[in-house]
């Protein structure tokens, strides 16, 4: 997956991690929704496969979800 793939399916990743998380993690998810999918990869960024993009937006939700100390 190229980059503009990625930052096309960026919004829809966000979605999918909120449809499955607890109301409580809505205000970080909220924020991902406002990042711009053009700072998290470069025009050279590649994904293997679709589930990398995912699992890497997945780890930006953990890492934030834990720097709230929500976990």
């Amino acid at each position: 997956m190229k980059a503009i793939e990625f930052v096309m399916n960026y919004e829809t990743y966000v979605k999918e991690i909120e449809a499955v998380v607890r109301s409580e993690f809505k205000p970080i998810i909220q924020k991902m929704l406002e990042i711009d999918p053009h700072d998290l990869s470069t025009p050279e960024s590649y994904f293997e496969h679709e589930s990398d993009a995912e699992g890497f937006v997945w780890t930006i939700f953990m890492k934030k979800v834990k720097k709230e100390g929500l976990i």
